[in-house]
Order: C-alpha cells, then structure tokens, then sequence
C-alpha cells in the first residue's frame, strides 16, 4: 500500500464539514454495543466540479475515489462509480481512461458525491471521513489534481422519511425543485487514508427496459423488468411544479397485483419525487433489490420514458451455461446463475436488499459460484483480502469485511482456509498463498485460548456460533446458541469441526510451503470422535450426553473429511435419508459432504428435488434469484435474492458433473 497513488491530490470536501470530527468505529463486537457514528450529518449528497484545459487528449486517464460513494461524468456524460467498500486503512479506487470522452479544449469534470453516515454492514461510514480526492493525468504527468480550486457545492434535495433494512440506506426522497447548485471553493481535509497499490475494477453499469408495462385504471404505470434485478430508476417526466412521482418496488406482487413494496425483508421500498415545472430527467443514485416497479402519478405528470439503472460486477452472461435435458437442473443452475450475478457488487452481498453487506461465510459460497460462472478470480481476492484486513479488529478475524457495523461469527472465521485454499487451487500463487497461511496461524492462535486440556474448543464466548440459519432450520440443534454464548455451556460439534477443519486446512498449506509445523489436528480428531460419534447410533451427536444428532453435526466431518472410519457409510446414509432439512447456506457443505465420500447420484437428487425444502420451491414459488430460504414463508424476513443459496453451481462444476456426464455439462465460452 502506498499514500503515493494520489501524490499531487488533496482530499476536498464541503467548507462546512471540513473540520467534521474522525471517529474510530473498529473494535470487537462486544464493545460496539451502544456505538454511535458521528453526529450532525447523514444522507449528505455533495458536488465538485472543475474546467480543465486538455491540448491532447490521448491516453488521459482519471484516478478517483470518495468516501463514501462517488459517481463520476465527464462532459456530461457518465464515466463510472466507486468506490468499492472497504476499511479506511487499505482504501480503494478507480482509473478510467478519458481519451474517448474528452475534447481538445475545455472539459468539465463533474462528481456527484455521498456521504451515507450510519453504521451498517454496506458502508464503512458513520465514521466522519468525508471528502474526494482525484487526479487526471497521462503518463507519469498530471494534468490536474484536487485541490481548493475545484468548485462544491450541497444540496437539501434529498429529504429523509425512513430507513431500509437494519439501517441499510436511506428512502431516496428527492425534490427536483430544490436541486440548485450554489458553487464554491472547496476546502481541503487531511484524512488519514491508506490506499490499496492498484485500481479496482469498477461496476458495469447500463440501462434495462422493462419487458412489460401497462397503465393501471388509476393511472399508475406499473413495470416488470422480468428478472430480479439491482438497480435504481431513470425517469423523464413533465410536470407542474410540486407534482409528485410516487415510486414503489418490490421482489414481488401482492394477492391484487400491486407492488409488495413493504417488502418481507424488512425493506420499505417508497420514494417520492416532487418534479419542477417543465421537464424533469431524475437518476437514482443508489440501487435495490427489485422485479416490479409502480409509478402513482400525482398532478398533471407525464411519463416520457422510464429505465432501470443496472448495476453489478461485470459478468458475462455468455460464459459459463449448462447442457443438460433434465429441466429442474436446468433450471435450477439458471436461478443460482442469476443470483449470483446481481448479488456481485463492489463485493460479495449477503443480499442486495436489507443487509448489502459482505458476510465471511456466505463468500465461501458465492466466492465458489463466482469463481465457475466468470473465471475472474478480482473480486474473489478482494473478498478475501477483506477478511485479513479485518485482522486489524480481531485476529481471529470479523464475519461483516468491510462494514461498520462489527459482527463476529466463529464457525466463518474458521471457514477462511477453505477460501484460501480455493484460491491457490485457481491460481497457484505461492506468496498469496504464505500470506493467508500466516493469518490462519493467527486464527487457530486466537481460538486456542478456548481450548480445554483435549484441544477441544468450549464456551467460545466472544463470537456467535452460529451453526445454520434461520434458526428453525438448525434441526433442533441440541445445544444452547445464544448470541452471545454464555460461559459455562461447554463445548459442541459444529464449532469443534469448522476448528479442525481449519486445523487440517492450515496443515495442508504447511505442507505446500515446505514449512515444518506440528500435526495437531490427528490429536484434535480423536478428541472429536471420543466426544461426539455415538457407535450405539452410527452418527454423531451435537453434544456430549446428547441423544441427538442434527444433520449439521454430521455433516461437517464427512466434509473435511476426518469421520471415524467406521462411521462413513453410517452417516452419509443418515445424510441421504435426512435430506434437505438445512438451511440453504448449509446445504454447500451438505453437498460437498457427500461428494466427498463419492455419493454424487444422491448430492445431484437433493439439487433437483421438488420438495418444500428444495432449490425447484424456489421456483416454484415465482423465484428469479435464489431466496434466503428454501421458501418464502421458511424464514420471518426472507429476502428473495440471496447469493448463500448458490451451492448447486461449484459442486456441479466441480463434482457431480465430471463425475456423471451422462446428467450433463458445463460448457465455457472459448
């Protein structure tokens, strides 16, 4: 990392925040109870401009970023947006080459700034660091950089009625009639950003007509865009001044055919938009999670055209398909496919609705699927750059990276090898490899202060141990879970198994490195199956002294592959019977489990199942993208596009379809 990248620039921001207090919002968990981000400003959209003279335009790039968002428009025309999420010490940006947009001549470069101010899982905000910085240059010359001549200005357009989600973003409320520029100098703040050492790939962004709408008998214009999809609206309207556009969206309709915009995940999606005399051309600046859109127009509005502004990380739809005459398979690679299109952001979504934040487990999976349908391994390796990032907070690392919201989940922490090891697998990359063994040593060192004298992990207090969720599809999960675990409830089977995983994991890069390391885990494993495998019942139970064995506790050691020799066959048959009665985030290891010990006909049967429990329910129930649970009523705030869910898609790839061409293929775009 270096301060260099931007050497000639000069973070500006709006004279009245120019002092606005910094306030440090990482720390464990427990000690962000209470926490509170800066006071006196939020949902800020801010302005600079600047006329630059370029005499050659060839090879003029821009490098830009903003804390929180910007988007960027050279000449009047969009250029792109960012930056992509992350901790201010390891920051992030964007460079876009010019040389297309600009002029010989006068050029007007023009940024449209955000500020949001919470604390949440989607930005790292709330924290004061407020501002852009930016230089244009060709070469090793820069031809312009921040400083106090750019112009700023605010705006009060935007106006608060409520807040999406667990304080996920804020209605956009806009009064056109307010949206006047009164430009100034900015001023400069010293900020205390580190950069990352080379740009990030920006969002492809475009426009989508929908692909049915209709004039409902009171005039409302309600819209399908066919797909779920992650976007905002662009709409060109005339109108008297004080006429309002009330915009609705939704994942999908109610019993009447009107917009669910009060959305079971706990969304309210609701704008109003008050138009000027005359015309009105108004862009969305941030994006949801949506199918339907409904416009209620009050006064004499005139819809002339309305578009959704699309928004993902690029992905080929062409790239990876599946052949295959079984229908349900088909369709349902085709609904993980979507999902994970829409649910790759500037980083991997838990979901692009309530949350929008970046959660460690579900990048185990979604990392997977993402890596099969677009053989881009960028967003992968910032996804796990994130999580070592997070060692800064906790060593044994954070389960939202970047956020600021901090949650700790152990069974994802322990998942971090799996994600390392996927990405020497895909790359070879030895040094990256060195640098994810060294923070997994960090990992087993933080949990080792919870081991007994076994090696065993017990009372693992300062994380929550989740084991599966919702927590009515743990499978009655015999063991006290709460958040946080209270001390003195011992040890269970789902944690110690994700430890040894992580153990095994950590031993095997070792290996790789040609590094000497104490076996620790063949201790760790006899341990485990002393405490949990039950021969009387040939399974494994949740916890010592229990007669239960929820799928869960048995899925995890077929899946790293440490079962008692005597147990595979009884388990995986357990497995098989059992079905899918996890939740969709644990059918991944579920799959895996018996791929592992060879079972691919019985992992393909659960995929193309068509039952209450299946990824054809989805379907079934009207699903373009994949639901946070294998229903829509399976959960009390199910978000309908949910990237956890996309299992099918890596162990078809890399299991199931190698092993039985017969069923089909994944094909690749040469």
């Amino acid at each position: 990392m270096s301060n260099r990248i931007f050497s000639g620039a000069r973070w500006i921001c709006p004279e009245c925040f120019s002092n606005l207090e910094i306030k440090n919002l990482l720390c464990k968990e427990i000690d962000s109870k209470g926490m509170t981000p800066v006071s006196g400003v939020s949902n800020l959209h801010f302005y600079f401009k600047k006329n630059i003279i370029i005499e050659n335009t060839d090879g003029v790039k821009i490098r830009i970023t903003a804390d929180d968002y910007y988007k960027l428009y050279v000449n009047g025309k969009f250029v792109g947006q960012g930056p992509a999420q992350g901790y201010h010490f390891n920051y992030y940006f964007n460079e876009y080459d010019l040389s297309d947009i600009l002029r010989d001549g006068e050029n007007e470069v023009f940024v449209h700034c955000y500020y949001q101010g919470l604390i949440n899982r989607y930005y790292m905000s709330g924290d004061g660091r407020l501002g852009m910085i930016a230089e244009i240059f060709s070469g090793d010359e820069v031809i312009s950089a921040t400083d106090e001549s750019w112009l700023c200005s605010t705006t009060d357009a935007y106006y608060v009625t409520h807040i999406n989600g667990y304080n996920t973003d804020f209605a956009e409320n806009f009064d056109n009639r307010k949206m006047e520029f009164s430009w100034e100098n900015a001023a400069l703040r010293e900020l205390d950003h580190t950069f990352d050492i080379k740009p990030v790939t920006p969002l492809s962004v475009y426009k989508k007509d929908a692909v049915n709408e209709k004039i409902l008998d009171d005039g409302t214009l309600w819209l399908d865009f066919g797909t779920e999809i992650t976007a905002g609206l662009e709409i060109e309207a005339d109108g008297d001044d004080g006429d309002t556009v009330v915009a609705h969206f939704g994942e999908e309709l109610n019993d009447d055919g009107s917009v669910r915009y009060k959305m079971r995940s706990l969304c309210n999606y609701e704008d109003i938009i008050t138009l000027r005399q005359g015309e009105n051309k108004i862009e969305q600046y941030e994006y949801k999670a949506f199918r339907y859109a409904a416009l209620t127009l009050n006064g004499n509005v005139k819809i002339k055209s309305v578009r959704a502004i699309v928004r993902h990380y690029p992905f080929d739809d062409d790239y990876c398909n599946i052949e295959t005459d079984n229908e349900v398979l088909r369709a349902v690679f085709n609904l993980c496919k979507n999902t994970v299109k829409y649910g790759a952001q500037e980083v991997y979504v838990d979901c692009p609705g309530r949350e929008k934040g970046q959660y460690a487990g579900d990048m185990t999976i979604t990392g997977a699927s993402h890596l099969v349908l677009t053989d881009d391994v960028s967003l992968f390796e910032k996804a796990i750059d994130n999580q070592v990032q997070s060692g800064v907070i906790c060593s044994g690392l954070m389960a939202v990276t970047p956020g600021s919201h901090m949650q700790e989940i152990a069974d994802y922490s322990c998942q971090f090898p799996i994600l390392a090891f996927r990405h020497y697998k895909y790359t070879g990359n030895r040094e990256y490899l060195l640098r994810n063994y060294k923070v997994s040593e960090g990992i087993l060192s933080y949990f080792k202060k919870f081991a007994r004298e076994d090696g065993l992990l017990c009372d693992v207090t300062d994380k929550w141990n989740l084991v599966d969720w919702p927590q009515n599809l743990r499978d009655n999960y015999d063991f006290p879970l709460t958040n946080p675990m209270e001390k003195g409830t011992g040890a269970h089977n789902v944690m110690n198994a994700f430890y040894i995983g992580c153990t095994i994991l950590v031993e095997s890069m070792a290996g790789i490195l040609g590094i000497a390391r104490e076996n620790e885990s063949k201790r760790l494993i006899r341990a485990f199956n002393d405490e949990f495998y039950r021969p009387d019942l040939g399974i494994y139970v949740d916890a010592k002294g229990s007669d239960h064995g929820a799928v869960h506790s048995n899925i995890m050691p077929l899946f790293f592959g440490f079962a008692d020799d005597d147990a595979e066959q009884s388990v995986s048959d357990y497995l098989v019977k059992r079905g899918n009665c996890t939740g969709v985030y644990m059918s991944y290891f579920l799959l895996k489990a018996l791929c592992r010990v060879g079972r691919y006909e019985d992992a393909l049967a659960l995929i193309v199942d068509e039952g209450e429990h299946s990824w054809y329910n989805m379907v079934r129930e009207g699903a373009t993208t994949c639901f946070e649970a294998w229903g829509k009523d399976q959960k009390w705030n199910t978000s309908l596009c949910h990237p956890w869910a996309t299992a099918p898609i890596s162990v078809l790839a890399e299991n199931i379809l190698p092993a039985m061409p017969e069923v089909g293929r994944i094909v690749y775009k040469k």
